[in-house]
């Protein structure tokens, strides 16, 4: 059976960066199931996979465009430390969602200090080409959506 839209997919991958450092992979753990076709990979991948069948192993590199996007200097915002609200020590690196006005997106925290906290919107991953290696695992019936 080939991967199409609705289709239940198991997966093993990994993700690298172009310098070799592995971000994340699933190999050794438990295999990643999805739903084809509802955006629960990055499009990039995603379309690499339609049409390919259990036993299938692809590479792949990934544009940031059809990954995480590109990098934004415009989600980078800093904000009075008085209407941050969080009860603790906040920190570089920390994570938060925020309401921005068009829903709820995480943002990460890059400097902190007496008077201002600067929090970052894009995705740790945007500006990044994305390299996968996935074997697939299964490959379901679509379901009738």
């Amino acid at each position: 059976m080939q991967i199409s839209a609705n289709s239940p997919v198991t997966i093993h991958y990994t993700l690298t960066l172009p310098n070799g450092d592995i971000v994340e992979s699933s190999c050794g753990g438990d295999p990643l199931s999805y739903i084809h076709g509802t955006d629960a990979l990055v499009a990039g991948l995603e379309r690499a996979l339609e049409g390919k069948s259990a036993g299938d192993r692809i590479a792949i590199s990934v544009n940031p465009e059809d990954g995480y996007g590109e990098r934004r200097d415009d989600l980078i915002q800093t904000i009075p430390r008085n209407i941050f609200q969080f009860d603790g020590k906040i920190e570089n690196g920390m994570r938060f969602q925020a309401d921005t006005g068009s829903g709820i997106e995480l943002v990460t925290v890059i400097s902190v200090d007496e008077e201002n906290i600067t929090v970052d919107g894009n995705h740790p991953m945007a500006g990044e080409t994305l390299n996968f290696v996935v074997d697939i695992v299964e490959v379901g019936k679509p379901s009738e959506s």
